[in-house]
């Protein structure tokens, strides 16, 4: 079935909780296992229903913002969400009081219960108003980005679509392009600061509401951090500062000097131009690039050939960056169809081809758990899903010729440079949520100055003379996860970690690499990060040496390349 055939249809909120109830009714008087099995299969089924429409929603709601009746239905989801989540932590607390528990527990994977165990602790009937109320921000702050209108050279660009101009290989054109880029968000500033602000209040309340300090530990019960914690995090983000950090300068300064800058200082509208030839481009349209991506994926392996078949024949992407359209791009889940679908915002420029390798790879995962019982655990946790999707950027290296042609050295380059840079700043991102919830008093300047003064430690070749919203601290202002999906960031840079282990693997010509990677895409989310990792022969981000070994990796690879060779 083609996307647009797929039928959407409101779920009807009373018949859903009296469902709900029904099963709960269920599960509490079942006079055997076998009727309490049924029972916790028919709440998974329902669920997968509820999510399916409701992601049918989300994604059209995201294509086109300005769609009035999917903007009606995106609220009625904001509301009824939260009553939902209570119902269900209502329910999962009946099953895990079960006598019957314990049979279960020996038929589906652990994770569901420690998900469910902390589901308990992050919820409760007093905060849903809250959770509500937090809904309406998310979709405030979604909708005023999807609207910008950016005049610029005679034309009205977006957010997204202007980016191609500020990689434009004329140094006056990128630069009033950047100018153009943030004068709208400070234009905008006192806006996003007042939404930033009543979310950072919102979850403050509910975090004080279920008996915690602040909001950091239900952020990480939210993000189901099954197996590390807070002193985790806050030890690799030292050893970021010590191992990557360096080597990121490091390839500033080559960059630097191949752009005629006499230290690693680089202003922000050069910041994205690696080469003085022009930073590599596809040489092809978009849907000349969907069939090059068919073709790769047919010859990675025939369980890749066959999902992105699929994808492409059930029109299951929209990849054109467009008006009204929301911010970024995702991957996500149709559970009554057992088929991803893929959201992305192509400006021309290369990060179209690695969105159609990252988020194919999440494609790729969800379709190969597709059929793990209970569903709820298709989708692993955050940052072992990112393990999918940054690795495979790397698996399809070899077939990017198809992409780049002349320019595919250039994107290796600039691919894993990217690829190394970004740790540092999604540490960055993370550290900086972790001081704003736990400084809920503080004004929107104190997290202006904040992000400003983190920023010198993880990227200090910032230079941002000339645009004072940035100067001021103003970047994360554009960094979507910060406002839509807190503490959702450094997930990334410990997924980036694990692919770039698995590109040492394919430099090392490994025939286990990517068998590897399938073993784990088939896993879903039925083991928690660490215990993923493992199966997957990689190391663990937070083990000591790791991180070093990985940056000798990849300072050996560049060691004699430079951005003035291309």
């Amino acid at each position: 079935m083609k996307f647009e055939e797929m039928k959407y249809s409101r779920p009807n909120h009373k018949a859903v909780l009296a469902e709900l109830e029904s099963i709960q009714n269920r599960i509490k008087n079942a006079e055997n296992y076998e009727m309490f099995k049924n029972a916790f299969l028919d709440l998974d089924d329902l669920m997968q229903h509820v999510d399916t429409q409701a992601n049918l929603c989300y994604i059209r709601h995201t294509i086109n913002t300005a769609d009035e009746f999917y903007k009606q239905e995106t609220d009625y989801f904001d509301e009824i969400n939260p009553v939902l989540e209570e119902y269900i932590t209502q329910i999962n607390r009946a099953i895990l009081e079960s006598d019957y528990s314990k049979q279960l527990r020996e038929e589906i994977p652990q994770t569901w219960f420690t998900k469910a165990e902390f589901g308990l602790k992050s919820m409760s009937p007093e905060i849903v108003e809250d959770l509500q109320n937090e809904a309406k921000l998310q979709s405030a702050y979604q909708a005023l980005v999807a609207s910008a209108k950016i005049p610029f050279e005679g034309e009205t660009y977006t957010l997204a679509s202007l980016q191609k101009k500020m990689a434009d290989k004329n140094r006056e054109v990128r630069k009033e392009a950047t100018k153009a880029y943030w004068q709208w968000f400070a234009d905008h500033e006192e806006e996003i600061g007042k939404i930033y602000s009543d979310m950072v209040d919102v979850r403050t309340r509910m975090a004080k509401k279920l008996g915690f300090e602040n909001y950091v530990p239900l952020g990480y019960l939210k993000m189901q951090r099954l197996d590390y914690d807070k002193e985790d995090v806050e030890k690799y983000r030292e050893n970021v500062l010590k191992a990557v950090v360096p080597v990121c300068t490091a390839l500033y300064e080559k960059q630097a000097k191949s752009l005629g800058y006499p230290d690693f200082h680089i202003p922000a509208w050069d910041e994205k131009i690696e080469f003085v030839s022009g930073n590599p481009a596809p040489k092809h349209s978009r849907d000349e690039m969907v069939q090059a991506a068919l073709k790769m994926y047919q010859d990675l392996s025939p369980e890749t050939g066959e999902y992105f078949e699929k994808m492409v024949n059930q029109n299951l992407m929209d990849l054109d960056a467009k008006p009204h359209k929301a911010a970024g791009g995702y991957c996500t889940g149709l559970n009554d169809y057992k088929v991803p679908f893929i959201f992305a915002n192509f400006n021309g420029t290369n990060s179209d081809v690695e969105t159609l390798t990252h988020e194919a790879g999440h494609g790729f995962q969800a379709y190969s758990s597709r059929n793990i019982v209970p569903a709820s655990v298709m989708w692993p946790t955050m940052e072992s899903a990112e393990i999918h999707s940054m690795s495979m950027e790397f698996f399809t290296w070899p077939w990017m010729k198809d992409f780049f042609e002349e320019d595919t050295d250039k994107y290796y380059f600039s691919h894993l440079g990217g690829s190394v840079k970004f740790i540092p700043y999604g540490v960055l991102v993370d550290h900086f949520q972790h001081e704003v919830y736990e400084h809920p008093e503080w004004t929107h300047e104190q997290r202006m100055d904040c992000f400003r003064r983190l920023e010198k430690e993880y990227l200090p070749h910032k230079d941002y003379e000339g645009i004072d919203v940035l100067e001021r601290g103003g970047w994360w202002m554009r960094q979507l996860h910060i406002f839509m999906n807190p503490f959702y960031y450094i997930d990334y840079t410990l997924a980036q970690v694990c692919a770039l282990q698995f590109w040492k693997r394919l430099q090392d010509q490994d025939p286990k690499a990517f068998e590897d990677y399938k073993a784990i895409c088939e896993l879903g989310g039925t083991l928690p990060f660490k215990e993923i990792v493992k199966k997957a022969n990689l190391k663990v981000p937070f083990e000591d040496g790791c991180l070093d070994e990985t940056m000798d990796s990849v300072s050996e690879w560049f060691k004699d390349r430079n951005n003035a060779d291309y």
